[in-house]
């Protein structure tokens, strides 16, 4: 003998709602008596248990008392009932199925616009008594295609009891239809209704009797029984173990089970264990392994078991698993990572394999309840462990400011990273960094209290490095490149060469004597230097920016000659004459002599030190680098451009007969490295000065 169970059978997740809020209401109750309104379900078993558990059965608010508590069951109660509950002061527990719910708001809308409703199904059933109290009773109500054809208008708002076969509603909208009724169809046949429907009608095909499971007044039982009697001869309506007819069942080999949508789980498994002690196994079949199918059905796993299932049921709110065990798994919406605007719909589908860590589990007829959020969890801690063990970066969303720092986010799990390690530089408040969301290294773990501390200032010092290693590996000696003036010290002007600095020392930054650099740098100055020297050990770079012009004495002979009248600047004055600075690099000397045209005895009665003046060139010694000049031989003379400088004229410019220098401080960039000491720079710098004696 072979008894197999139809895919979708017992509670639906209306039903089964219904009974867990019952049942938590049984716990929590204070005071009062508890009612529900009508039988809970259409089953005996559970209604009977609940009576033994205090819980009454009214047929209308008007029958409980003020204090006391009402449930609403899965099938839904009029519009009025809760204005009627309200005014007599009970607590209603609304345990209506969200897929009835639906069905209220649909006819209530559509006749607040003025729509003729339509309800397909049994006038008599609660739910459908239920729906027609939310357009004050006017609804036309069909069950058959013979009703429907007394419709008297020409228009209709369809919808229809969830329980209903799916053939009797096509019949009675094609009905409509052939009639000329406009139609505005909401077919609200509940999805696990068709499923339950179709999967017993397949199923009674392929046996040899079937056998279905429910109360005696249950509508969807009833209906289940009728589509299999169809199918199958041999087929029995069963509200529990004790009316199973054994005898006959005896002589078949294959037998189906199906079940109501109010039919418990325990009363299903029953009937099975009752079917396989006592029917003959004329087929020699070991019923010892199908016994432990059934007992391992019948077990629960435990809290924190991470089980997999398959999806039966889902809505807005919850999703019900399929465990094959004895209870089905609720996922509600809030154990479940949603993105924003998201809903459980968009991310199951009936007959989707899931796996969930249990979170709680009983051996009442509520479902064992599970978690998506707390099995991710376990798989995010493992990830944050590998991020620590590997050093690789993870990115987080910075949620709240707390002392000391801030609190972020890794999917589900929440770490801590301190105020110092927001950032690399100096972090006054954490607040500008709400909402960030930012790349970060693990640096402690501690799973077992649940916290993990971050470091984003870890994560910017590797990119730090990366950045000047990729810098240093495109530096050579002897490049010429651009750099901007950063700072000045008393020994030089450190220099940003786009991510590390050099050191361009002062003797290095002009062909003449400097006192300082900022008299010819100014902070944020673009310069072209030349590396001098690199060290990456010590991540010292050496800049020059004399080095980009050519040093004076080197060209000496292209602008300058005996008789030249040059225009400089006095920059040191001696008993014996002063000396002039025709350009950095490049001084001359005027003898006392050959200061004015009379006796000079002390030539600071005649010169200051930064006076401009006009002289000519009396020698140039280019061996000695030594220059004459005369301040009494140029009086009367005016230094003139030279001809390249000069504006373009008729006459070419080698026609002139004077030729004039006009001194500039030519003045370009350089790069540097950070001395460890200004003594260091000092003594690896080459000093270089101008003749000053003669």
């Amino acid at each position: 003998m072979e008894i197999i169970r139809a895919k979708h059978s017992g509670f639906c997740f209306g039903v089964r709602q219904a009974i867990d809020t019952t049942m938590k209401q049984i716990g929590r109750n204070a005071g009062g008596h508890i009612y529900t309104c009508g039988q809970l379900i259409h089953n005996a078993t559970v209604t009977d248990e609940l009576a033994s558990r205090g819980v009454g059965i009214i047929n209308s608010p008007e029958e409980a008392s003020s204090g006391d508590t009402v449930i609403v069951r899965s099938h839904g109660e009029p519009k009025r009932f809760y204005s009627t509950a309200h005014e007599r002061g009970l607590h209603v527990i609304d345990a209506t199925c969200p897929f009835v719910a639906r069905i209220h708001t649909l006819v209530h809308d559509a006749y607040a616009r003025g729509a003729h409703i339509v309800i397909v199904g049994d006038k008599k059933h609660p739910e459908v008594i239920g729906i027609n109290g939310w357009c004050e009773d006017t609804a036309f109500i069909a069950s058959t295609a013979e009703e429907a054809s007394l419709y008297p208008f020409t228009d209709a708002f369809v919808v229809s009891q969830t329980t209903l076969n799916e053939k009797v509603f096509d019949e009675i909208t094609g009905m409509l239809r052939r009639m000329g009724v406009r139609l505005e169809i909401q077919n609200t046949i509940c999805s696990a209704t068709r499923e339950r429907q179709q999967s017993a009608a397949e199923l009674s095909k392929h046996v040899d009797a079937m056998v279905v499971i429910g109360g005696r007044n249950s509508s969807n039982t009833k209906k289940l029984y009728e589509i299999c009697k169809k199918n199958q001869n041999k087929c029995f309506f069963v509200e529990n173990n004790k009316d199973l007819p054994l005898k006959q069942l005896q002589k078949c080999n294959r037998i189906g089970i199906a079940a109501g949508a109010s039919t418990p789980e325990r009363v299903i498994k029953e009937v099975i264990s009752t079917m396989s002690e006592n029917i003959t196994n004329e087929n020699n079949i070991s019923m010892a392994d199908y016994m432990d199918e059934i007992d391992a059905s019948l077990r629960l796993p435990h809290t924190g078991d991470i089980v997999t299932g398959k999806v039966d049921q889902v809505n807005d709110s919850e999703v019900i698993v399929n465990m094959g065990c004895k209870k089905d798994g609720i996922l509600t919406a809030n154990e479940v990572s949603l993105e924003e605007g998201q809903k459980l719909t968009d991310l199951f589908k009936v007959g989707d394999e899931v796996q969930a860590k249990v979170i709680k589990t009983d051996d009442s007829d509520g479902g064992i309840l599970l978690s998506k959020k707390r099995l991710e969890v376990n798989e995010h801690w493992n990830e944050i462990n590998e991020a620590l063990e590997n050093k690789t970066p993870i990115d987080v969303k910075v949620v709240k400011a707390v002392k000391g720092g801030v609190i972020a986010v890794y999917k589900e799990v929440s770490g801590f990273i301190p105020l110092s390690q927001l950032s690399n530089k100096y972090v006054e408040s954490a607040d500008e960094f709400l909402g960030q969301v930012l790349s970060v290294k693990v640096t402690r773990v501690d799973q077992r209290r649940g916290r993990a501390v971050f470091s984003h200032k870890a994560v910017l010092a590797e990119e730090r490095q990366k950045q000047i290693d990729q810098i240093w590996a495109a530096l050579s000696v002897d490049d010429i490149v651009e750099g901007t003036v950063m700072r000045f010290t008393d020994y030089g002007a450190f220099v940003d060469l786009g991510g590390i600095d050099g050191l361009l020392h002062i003797s290095e930054i002009s062909w003449g004597k400097l006192k300082h650099p900022d008299e010819v740098l100014h902070i944020g100055q673009k310069i072209n230097v030349k590396i001098l020297s690199m060290n990456k050990e010590k991540g010292k770079i050496s800049l020059g920016l004399k080095q980009t012009t050519p040093e004076p004495w080197s060209v000496i002979e292209d602008n300058y000659h005996v008789d030249q009248i040059v225009r400089g600047k006095v920059v040191q004055l001696k008993e014996y004459g002063a000396f002039v600075e025709l350009e950095p690099g490049l001084d001359g000397l005027v003898h006392i002599s050959e200061v004015a045209n009379k006796r000079v005895a002390n030539i600071g009665d005649e010169l200051t030190v930064g006076q401009m003046v006009n002289a000519r060139i009396l020698d140039i010694d280019t061996e000695r680098r030594r220059i004459s000049l005369s301040i009494k031989d140029a009086i009367g003379e005016e230094a003139e451009i030279p001809a390249e400088e000069a504006p373009v004229e008729d006459t070419p410019a080698e026609e002139d007969e004077s030729s004039v220098v006009e001194v500039e401080t030519a003045v370009e960039k350089a790069e540097h490295h950070t001395p460890e000491t200004e003594e260091e720079v000092v003594e690896e710098s080459a000093e270089i000065g101008t003749a000053e004696e003669i």
